[in-house]
């Protein structure tokens, strides 16, 4: 017998063929005060849709302030010292579920985290990145931003499905893990006040000995002044009901559970991969824009 993440990606697959989609389970609510849980919930979901106790699900929502650290990040020279700088300032260290070099969440930003089932391991993962980044940038464009998909010369975290304005200041970045059975495609939007991610970054970046020009970070607001992340949220919902049906629910109790059991592995504190960078592992190399 198939297990249930292959059933619930042969469906999906179905449901492509005769142009009738599967809904998507989208939950909007934050969780609050704990981005180390709010991070962990989101692995929670792509665990849950990868066993197949869950069909294809998105969060979209308003994240607390924190730093989102990639293993990547945690080899690099001075990654203990990055994170006392980003906690300092008020943004603790997080590590992301998917994604190449650090990246800032705050309250005026509108983070994603979509999990869909699929059937092999390694298909499709360009065909979910161009997906994912054209919606947003659909959105965006519904709310009158001059978006474009591609990288800055010279972003953080750079990535050539990054969403940017006129080509000139990134707004929403994005990375991709891929599982067994499941894949997750998560970023942010950065919607106001991109100078909470130029004035924190630079710090990070600068410890972390990696290039970047701070000038390339934007936000929605620079295009839209006024905007608030409530509107960018109802357009890119807007924009997904056209193609899929969208309904919004609640996160169920097992998820939060769930997500609650694997927070250690998103603390920098905890995570045994991120101990081990005192003792001087071996790098483990994974893509900047998408890992396995």
């Amino acid at each position: 017998m198939p297990a249930p993440s292959a059933v619930l990606a042969s469906r999906a697959m179905e449901s492509q063929k005769t142009a009738l989609p599967l809904p998507i389970q989208v939950f909007t609510e934050r969780i609050e005060d704990d981005p180390v849980l709010d991070t962990a919930t989101s692995h929670a979901l792509l665990r849950r849709v990868a066993s197949g106790e869950i069909t294809e699900s998105l969060r979209l929502y308003t994240p607390d302030p924190a730093v989102m650290f990639s293993m990547l990040d945690a080899h690099r020279p001075g990654f203990e010292q990055a994170e006392r700088q980003a906690q300092e300032a008020g943004f603790p260290g997080v590590f992301r579920l998917a994604g190449g070099h650090a990246a800032l969440f705050h309250s005026e930003c509108l983070a994603f985290a979509w999990a869909m089932p699929v059937a092999e391991k390694h298909d499709g993962i360009r065909s979910r990145f161009e997906m994912v980044s054209r919606w947003i940038c659909q959105g965006l464009i519904r709310v009158g931003v001059p978006a474009q998909v591609g990288e800055v010369p010279g972003e953080y975290c750079p990535g050539e499905y990054s969403v940017n304005a006129s080509g000139k200041a990134k707004l929403m970045g994005v990375g991709q893990r891929v599982i067994r059975g499941a894949a997750h495609v998560g970023g942010v939007i950065v919607v106001r006040h991109a100078e909470a991610v130029r004035d924190v970054l630079s710090k990070v970046y600068e410890t972390l000995e990696l290039d970047w020009k701070p000038e390339t970070a934007g936000a929605v607001e620079d295009s839209v002044p006024g905007i608030t992340t409530t509107a960018v949220r109802e357009a890119l919902l807007d924009e997904l009901s056209q193609t899929r049906r969208v309904e919004i629910g609640a996160l169920p109790v097992e998820t939060r559970d769930l997500g609650r059991e694997l927070t250690p592995w998103h603390s920098p504190r905890e995570n045994p991969k991120g101990r081990a960078t005192a003792l001087g592992r071996k790098v483990v190399a994974v893509s900047s824009s998408a890992e396995s």
